[in-house]
This record gives C-alpha cells, structure tokens and sequence, in this order.
C-alpha cells in the first residue's frame, strides 16, 4: 500500500480550511484517512495557518509516506525539512 500526507478540504464555500493527512493513495481526496497529523486555514493570520504534529509527521515520513507538493511547500515553510 502507498501511503501519502495529503490535505483533505473541509469548511465552505470561500471560507475553506484543511486538514493535514495521511492517507492511501488511491483513496478520493476526502475519503477514509489513516491519521490526521495537521491542519492548514489559509483565511487565518499568517502565525495561525498550519498546526502541525511534527513527531507524526516525520515518523510517517520515515515509514515511507510520500507528502504530496503542497504540504512539501507548508512543511519547508515551517522549517521541517523533506527530501
């Protein structure tokens, strides 16, 4: 099984948040997850966008997780580095 960190969409129209998950990859967007490790709000002040579980995060990153381009980008933002 592949497995990625992907955002899933959740809010409404023009008032839109993520959340951070890791999830199989053959899954729809919104389908079942196998852990939340963050969210993203981008209609928030800049210091209260991402809330990330970082020990999560690099764990499953180190079991083979693959993040998908956007939550590289939010990752590197946060200083968390990603190969």
């Amino acid at each position: 099984m592949s497995v990625k960190i992907r955002l899933k969409r959740f809010g409404t129209k023009k008032r839109v948040y993520y959340r951070m998950v890791v999830i199989d990859s053959r899954a729809p967007r919104d389908g079942r997850t196998l852990e939340e490790v963050g969210q993203f709000h981008p209609v928030e002040a800049e210091d209260k966008q991402v809330v990330l579980n970082v020990d999560r995060i690099k764990e499953w990153i180190g079991k083979g997780a693959l993040p998908s381009q956007t939550v590289k980008k939010l990752l590197n933002k946060q200083n968390i580095t990603v190969k």
